[in-house]
């Protein structure tokens, strides 16, 4: 196992797999709660919840599914190099683009007179949370990418020497 397999990975997607089981239970609960009482400030603010719903789900699925893949040390089909930089790249791209429309359709500004537990707060926290797995999805995909390139051109080298 080498040392970005070692160190980052396992950090990396235990991060992810935290944040975004927070995010599950928040965009859960404000999709019940909005369902519920019918309080949704627009049905795009509706849609989006659902889509932060399922990139949660996405999240720490495949996540937890790596994270055991890596511990077990088994050579899986979906665990190699190629699958990983695929699935991080369209996480990535989910993230991004919910975390972006989020901003620009979630109500309420920054909340500077809302109280600690309100829906203002609790679409900020959603949002935060968003740009948080975006930032770690992004980070794993680039240490993934450079521990691929090095990893590759080490090969290149060493098979050089043996000529």
């Amino acid at each position: 196992m080498s040392f970005v397999e070692a160190h980052y990975h396992p950090f990396l997607f235990t991060m992810m797999i935290l944040s975004g089981v927070a995010e599950l239970g928040l965009t859960a609960f404000l999709v019940n709660a909005g369902n519920t009482h019918g309080t949704w400030p627009s049905p795009r603010y509706h849609s989006l919840l659902i889509f932060m719903l399922f990139n949660a789900t996405w999240t720490v699925v495949f996540a937890v599914a790596y994270m055991l893949w890596l511990l077990d040390g088994a050579k899986h089909f979906l665990a190699n190099i190629a699958s990983s930089i695929f699935w991080l790249s369209v996480t990535v791209v989910l993230w991004g683009v919910s975390a972006g429309i989020f901003h620009f359709t979630r109500t309420g500004g920054h909340c500077p007179t809302s109280p600690p537990i309100s829906r203002c707060m609790q679409s900020l926290t959603v949002e935060a949370l968003a740009w948080t797995e975006l930032a770690f999805a992004a980070a794993a995909l680039f240490c993934t990418c450079v521990w691929a390139g090095s990893s590759s051109g080490s090969r290149v080298r060493d098979s050089r020497r043996m000529v």
